[in-house]
């Protein structure tokens, strides 16, 4: 279980070092344009949780994401340590408990969650995000295939084979 600890560390450290970068170099709100009519660096505060659901509230989401990061990163540990020979969902699991206790550490420690990442094509932007972002969302993405993968075996072997 260890070196899947160790790359949820990588992705912790990845997520902090760019979001003190981000922080450091950038003023807020101000898009500094990296690729034009597609990509900004550009420094956002996220007290809500993903595309900023909730972060109008008055704060008790800060308590409560905290709470719910706090929860779901126990059970991935806990869902870790059960696992035997299964690299897929082990990888999945690290990436998304990265960029959890990424996203929490700036919950606990800011109140916010930095996001400097901006996508945007033509008037369309996407919600600006960090490395915990990513690293969650390909994860999760990794999660859904894993079912569909599992899906097509249990259906293959199932099925009566034709001769």
């Amino acid at each position: 279980m260890l070196p899947w600890l160790a790359l949820s560390a990588v992705i912790l450290v990845l997520d902090l070092v760019t979001k003190y970068l981000a922080s450091s170099h950038l003023d807020y709100a101000l898009p500094v344009n990296v690729i034009p009519g597609f990509f900004n660096l550009t420094l956002l505060h996220n007290t809500g949780a993903a595309f900023s659901f909730l972060a109008t509230e008055s704060g008790w989401q800060r308590w409560f994401f905290i709470a719910l990061a706090s929860l779901v990163s126990l059970a991935l540990i806990k869902w870790l340590q059960t696992l035997q020979g299964d690299r897929w969902m082990a990888i999945a699991i690290t990436l998304i408990l990265g960029g959890a206790l990424g996203n929490l550490y700036d919950r606990i420690t800011l109140g916010y969650v930095v996001d400097f990442l901006h996508f945007f094509w033509d008037d369309y932007h996407f919600p600006a995000f960090n490395i915990a972002d990513t690293a969650i969302s390909i994860g999760a993405a990794m999660m859904i295939l894993d079912l569909f993968r599992k899906h097509e075996d249990q259906e293959e072997t199932e099925s009566p084979r034709s001769e």
